[in-house]
């Protein structure tokens, strides 16, 4: 299945979230057999990005909305659990602090983007200020709906630079959502994440769902394309996260950088320390056998 083709929002594609089915595993059956899929699909990103960071000329960003239990972090725990924690990196997009709120809606968005050779998750993003900011009335709507273009022109420049975007919306519905939120009254491991305001965020359901469906329509590019994922099974939205992500870096070219050094003159060095190494292991044995 080509999960980039069947999920992505095509630009200028008018979305109906409604009409997406939030449960669709497509010829999947189960966890237990879709598992070994994903374990190889993580696998395969592992050595992608080994590349990536190696090559040091382009970079990933992932974006990652969703509404409240929709599972943005368990994609980041476990679509990415295969990379080296040295070519990559999270940042969780909150309430902004007064010192962020001071500049423009994209500085601090800014300052989290990926360095050459980098993967970079921002889980939850600069797209808050067309939703949250939206949704409660933050701003006029003279204010947030120019940030469209804004965001469009933010990402363009970025792409520019050697940067693959790839942004995902992590579609459930609002049965599942109570479900999960149920599961952490449930267990004592996760009464951590309840919060009051996933109560009276959800009562706002429909007020997110009409501001998404904007910004995906208006903000999925051929340089940054949104892709709807069903998410109500947890195992799935991986499937299809970690199979999109694998194929677009395979797409990227990417290969070991040249060797910038004289290989002849480093094997003869490497030679003649392994002979030093040898003759003083030789030297130490005779002294032993001597004493």
């Amino acid at each position: 299945m080509n999960y980039r083709k069947k999920f992505v929002v095509e630009p200028g594609e008018k979305v109906h979230l409604d009409k997406i089915d939030p449960s669709y595993t497509g010829k999947h059956e189960s966890h237990e057999k879709a598992m070994p899929k994903i374990q190889e699909i993580v696998a395969r990103m592992d050595k992608l990005q080994y590349l990536l960071y190696a090559d040091g000329d382009q970079s990933l960003l992932v974006v990652l909305q969703a509404l409240d239990a929709a599972g943005k972090d368990g994609v980041v725990r476990h679509v990415f659990s295969g990379m080296n924690p040295q070519g990559t990196s999270v940042f969780g997009f909150k309430q902004p602090s007064k010192y962020e709120a001071a500049h423009d809606f994209l500085w601090r968005a800014h300052l989290r983007t990926q360095g050459k050779g980098e993967v970079v998750i921002f889980n939850r993003s600069h797209y808050e200020d067309v939703l949250v900011v939206r949704v409660h009335k933050l701003a006029e709507k003279s204010v947030w709906s120019k940030r469209y273009d804004l965001i469009n022109d933010f990402e363009k420049m970025l792409s520019s630079n050697g940067t693959r975007i790839l942004k995902f919306f992590l579609h459930i519905s609002p049965e599942e959502q109570l479900a999960r939120f149920k599961q952490r009254l449930d267990d004592p491991a996760r009464n951590w994440k309840i919060s009051e305001a996933d109560y009276s965020e959800r009562e706002l359901w429909p007020q997110y769902v009409e501001a998404y469906e904007d910004a995906l329509e208006r903000t999925s590019t051929n340089i940054a394309p949104w892709y709807v994922i069903p998410a109500n099974h947890k195992w799935f939205r991986d499937l299809a996260i970690s199979e999109i992500i694998a194929d677009t870096l395979d797409d990227m070219g990417l290969k070991l950088p040249p060797t910038h050094v004289d290989m002849d003159e480093i094997r003869n060095k490497y030679h003649t320390a392994e002979q030093q190494q040898a003759d003083k292991k030789s030297r130490k044995i005779d002294k032993e056998n001597n004493a």
